[in-house]
């Protein structure tokens, strides 16, 4: 894979976007399982999942992409862990479902390990030399807590601590412990389209008046702000005169700015979506090079703000992004179609995601 492929100018006022060819490639999109996937931190939940000792919750980490078998636990210490979810023996799924243990055991050959992964017993095994050894343990995967959500990696490129410390930073004060989990309000959407257009429509408030009339109407877009961190940008929606925003306290940065949303996106694939009513996680899985799945998760602080604002009305928000982005995968299929230029004024947040993008393919 050429190196020119991604080379992406520094300098927005010169730089031009990823080739056409980045989004519809398969062996591009191949090529990312490893260079980027595997080496990024991704959503695994929230940590009602394993609330209690004893409890393990297993899921597949960017199924289609990665389709990484993992577990979480929560062992008689009460510590968090994420480890491997295939049975070290003969590569058997260890456990098949949500519940609570007081051990892992293999229903194939019943090899034992104890909540934290670490191999406990194995019958018929006695005559068996140098056993049992470190391979023996279930790998342990890289988890990151932040306030109630968790996050995993296969093989880090950067510290958890560096890439929400800009969360952190911003939103320390606001009721995390209060969010309580909407199951019945969480949607999957499934876009024709790659991972990255979907997050390339994300990373700007430049379609805002065109596509989102509803949103339009809420969000100052002359003050609309982007901030761009290492890792990470920061979309700052202000709310429009009359308009819901959060009441923030005087040492807060932004006190005395009428804040309707907080859009913090988390390189690669994790949106942590804050409003005055809680804050909606979207957890992105690329599917395959030209279908993606969209998981919106609301969690709840405070109900009565939830149906005003910039906050209100996700799925219609949605159904147009979903839209607009389909119509540019076609679009980009085109064979006169090959690179576009940044409005440095309005697309900062494309540019570094695309610089990233590139960083890591050339990796």
């Amino acid at each position: 894979m050429g190196d020119a492929l991604f080379e992406i100018d520094p300098d927005i006022r010169h730089a031009r976007t990823l080739p056409a060819r980045v989004y519809s490639d398969p062996d591009i999109f191949r090529l990312q399982r490893d260079r980027l996937f595997a080496r990024t931190w991704h959503y695994a939940g929230h940590d009602d999942l394993v609330k209690v000792a004893g409890q393990v919750h297993p899921f597949t980490l960017l199924p289609g992409a990665l389709d990484e078998p993992l577990l979480l636990t929560r062992d008689q210490k009460d510590e968090l862990h994420c480890v491997s979810n295939v049975c070290t023996h003969r590569g058997t799924l260890v456990v098949e479902g949500p519940g609570h243990e007081q051990q892992l055991r293999c229903r194939y050959h019943g090899r034992r390990f104890t909540l934290d992964g670490r191999f406990h017993s194995m019958p018929e095994f006695e005559e068996t030399a140098s056993f049992p050894s470190p391979a023996d343990d279930l790998t342990q995967v890289s988890l990151g807590l932040w306030t109630r959500f968790l996050m995993v990696s296969l093989a880090p490129a950067m510290a958890f601590d560096e890439l929400i410390s800009p969360m952190r930073g911003r939103l320390d004060g606001l009721p995390f412990r209060e969010l309580v989990f909407d199951a019945a309000g969480a949607r999957d959407y499934l876009v024709n389209a790659n991972w990255a257009l979907y997050l390339d429509n994300y990373l700007e408030g430049f379609h805002i008046p065109y596509v989102h009339s509803s949103l339009a109407t809420t969000l100052d877009y002359g003050e609309y702000a982007v901030e761009l961190d290492r890792f990470s940008v920061l979309q700052v929606g202000v709310a429009k005169p009359g308009e819901p925003a959060f009441a923030l306290p005087p040492t807060h940065r932004d006190h005395g700015r009428r804040v309707a949303a907080y859009y913090f996106w988390l390189f690669p694939t994790t949106m942590f979506n804050v409003y005055p009513w809680g804050v909606s996680v979207n957890a992105v899985t690329p599917l395959a090079v030209d279908r993606t799945r969209v998981a919106f998760l609301p969690f709840v602080w405070d109900a009565s703000k939830r149906d005003a604002g910039a906050g209100a009305g996700l799925d219609r928000v949605e159904r147009e992004d979903e839209a607009i982005v389909e119509s540019v995968q076609r679009g980009v299929r085109s064979r006169l179609y090959d690179r576009g230029r940044y409005s440095p004024a309005r697309e900062g947040g494309v540019h570094h995601f695309h610089r990233l993008l590139a960083e890591f393919m050339r990796a």
